[in-house]
């Protein structure tokens, strides 16, 4: 048998296929080397792998025609002490000669999982899957429903999709997400948890991957050492089989989706009366992150602490089953370090599935600075934000005035106490303080507002977080860039935006609760969620404002969504005022209600009778009696253009 050899892939001998329709366009890294190939599914774009630096072979040393082949060392026996070292780096690394390619992988099983809409969701899982069973018994409920999917068919065919460090030293991530074989299924009955599935493979022909050039040598080496048996959920059946295939596709969808996305480490381990009714939460919790009702950015947050968690957890056992014998006081330590980490990750997890990410945070203030108050001896100071500062610039202000020139918008906003104003003069600037407004002051540019732009740290979570009790930012251009929370966030207290420009990216305009936004003769945009988002108990004034092409969501299904340009949360309910405002070309609807249980209706059913519930747009009756019972007072706006109507109430 060859000898095995794992490669580094360079970043520059990587060749791709772009994922189209029909035949795909071979772009490669050699001149000239671009061909017809036929379609492969998006996620298993094909490579050529250039073996630069195989691991030697153990044991005697190889023969020179092998050692070309795979770029072995020479034996250092056979070579004087120096003689190695000169002649590595006289001759360089041979590419491994063309062999016989790989023919591209065949398109698997589309999942029906991916159309089903929630209440499938929640059905398949809670009433077909789980069938009421408790959290501890949730695994065997899988391990049942996927064995008795498998006696469908004991052999079909599928690709099997792992890891890359089974083959490669070193590769490119990015170049080669996997590496997918076209294999041979063979189902055994198995006694693990369906997690831990394994199936017997073979390679299938004719010999297919996603990586052009792989040697098949080495892939039937691969097997062998793993005595053919992988994961079963590493497998994934290819289309042009019979439905019985189709069936176990679904069923090893079905499982993936619980492991990757429902069930947690700890569940086992906490007792849970409705087990399902907290599955059913976190299949909304799910949806709700792919239809956008929760923005992008900050759903973005959820899935990187979950996956903090799980590998903290990997990390904790890794150290754990290097202790071979009593551990040390350090180690003692250092495992107590890691559990800890685990359980406040934990915790954070819980509280953010069952809020739903309904508030920013974790949960608390993100403002820890303190106020200053006045200074002592009670005078205000102006800040002039310029490179220079001329005569020119301060001749409108009164000759009694404190003057302070800074180059620097973060510098000014640092050196401010309650009363200050900070003018800002045309140009681009950057300041972290803007996340960080506890004192009371004025923030305004001098000149047209699209002259003044103020762009966010994309390294940053927050971009504008108030919690002073008046803030007031005028004539200014905010311009979000890959900042996590709403483009504006006010914690408490008042802020007041005056002619300013939003262009977001994020989230839009977020007021918590027990917190007061006036808008004036601004215009809102781009934002992923609502444009203005009003969370129970607070208060907005909206007044001649411009508020468009918000919901501008990355999700596959934007025809869920409901936001658009102003989103209410009841439940208390908060209080609007909206005068003269144009909303349009949004997304979901141009003033979105959401009430997240029928409790607010049970509250109002004075004025609702629950039939209206549902928020039948067509009722206007109903939307009336709404409008008055949520303090929503609203004249001679102009909602138009929306994507799903005008107002809108929202039942989760």
């Amino acid at each position: 048998m060859a000898s095995r050899a794992r490669a580094a892939v360079p970043a520059d001998a990587v060749r791709t296929v772009s994922p189209g329709r029909g035949g795909d366009k071979v772009v490669s890294a050699y001149p000239g080397d671009a061909v017809a190939a036929p379609a492969l599914e998006s996620t298993a774009s094909r490579v050529r792998a250039v073996v630069a630096s195989p691991r030697p072979v153990k044991g005697k040393a190889a023969p020179e025609a092998v050692r070309r082949r795979l770029q072995l060392p020479r034996d250092p026996e056979a070579e004087g002490p120096g003689e190695a070292a000169e002649r590595e780096e006289e001759e360089p690394l041979l590419p491994v000669p063309e062999e016989e390619e790989a023919q591209p992988l065949p398109a698997i099983c589309v999942s029906p999982m991916r159309g089903m809409w929630r209440d499938e969701k929640v059905a398949l899982y809670c009433d077909l899957v789980l069938q009421g069973c408790k959290a501890e018994d949730a695994d065997e409920a899988m391990s049942k429903y996927l064995s008795e999917k498998l006696k469908l068919k004991d052999k079909w065919f599928g690709v099997w999709k792992t890891n890359p460090e089974l083959f490669f030293v070193k590769y490119e991530e990015t170049s080669i997400p996997f590496v997918g074989i076209l294999v041979e299924v063979t189902c055994k009955p198995s006694q693990n948890s369906s997690s831990c599935f394994k199936v017997t493979v073979s390679v299938a022909e004719p010999f297919s991957s996603n990586i052009a050039n792989i040697s098949r040598d080495l892939v039937d080496e691969v097997l062998e050492e793993l005595e053919h048996s992988v994961p079963l959920l590493e497998v994934y059946p290819v289309e042009g089989q019979d439905a019985d295939i189709r069936d176990i596709a679904l069923a090893l969808e079905v499982v993936r989706f619980f492991y990757d996305f429902l069930w947690r480490d700890w569940d086992d381990e906490e007792s849970c009366e409705n087990y399902t009714a907290l599955i059913e939460e976190r299949i909304n919790l799910w949806c709700e992150i792919q239809d956008g009702t929760i923005p992008g950015p900050i759903a973005q947050r959820f899935k990187k602490t979950l996956e903090k968690y799980k590998s903290k957890r990997v990390e904790l056992i890794e150290y754990q089953s290097n202790i071979k014998e009593d551990p040390s006081a350090a180690e003692a330590v250092e495992c107590w370090k890691k559990y800890y980490e685990i359980v406040m990750l934990c915790g954070l997890l819980k509280m953010w599935e069952d809020l739903r990410l309904r508030v920013h945070g974790p949960f608390f203030p993100r403002i820890l600075r303190r106020r200053k108050g006045k200074r002592d001896f009670g005078k205000t100071i102006t800040h002039i934000v310029a490179k220079v500062m001329t005569t020119e610039m301060v001749k409108d202000l009164s000759s009694d005035t404190l003057l302070q020139q800074h180059d620097d918008l973060d510098l000014a906003l640092e050196s401010c106490y309650s009363g200050d104003t900070v003018v800002i003069f045309p140009g681009e600037y950057q300041a972290a303080n803007l996340a960080l407004l506890t004192d009371d002051i004025i923030i305004k540019g001098i000149g047209r507002r699209e002259e003044i732009l103020i762009t966010s740290e994309p390294s940053h979570d927050s971009f504008v977080v108030s919690k002073a009790a008046n803030v007031k930012l005028m004539h200014l251009s905010l311009i979000q860039q890959g900042t996590v929370d709403g483009i504006v966030v006010v914690e408490s207290g008042h802020l007041t935006l005056e002619n300013c420009v939003l262009k977001c990216e994020g989230t839009g305009v977020c007021v918590l609760t027990g917190a007061a936004l006036t808008i004036t003769d601004s215009e809102i945009t781009g934002a992923q969620g609502a444009g203005v988002e009003l969370y129970p108990g607070s208060i907005a004034i909206l007044e001649r404002n411009e508020i468009h092409h918000c919901n501008n969501l990355r999700t596959s299904d934007s025809s869920k969504s409901t936001l658009g340009g102003v989103s209410m949360k009841v439940l208390p309910a908060p209080k609007l005022k909206m005068t003269n405002n144009h909303i349009y070309n949004n997304n979901g609807y141009g003033v979105s209600i959401l009430q997240p249980t029928e409790q607010f209706f049970i509250v109002a059913e004075a004025a609702l009778n629950k039939g209206a519930a549902s928020g039948d747009k067509k009722d206007d009756k109903m939307l009336s009696k709404v409008m008055q019972n949520l303090n929503l007072e609203m004249n001679n706006n102009k909602i138009e253009a929306n994507l799903k109507g005008d107002i809108r109430i929202v039942t989760s």
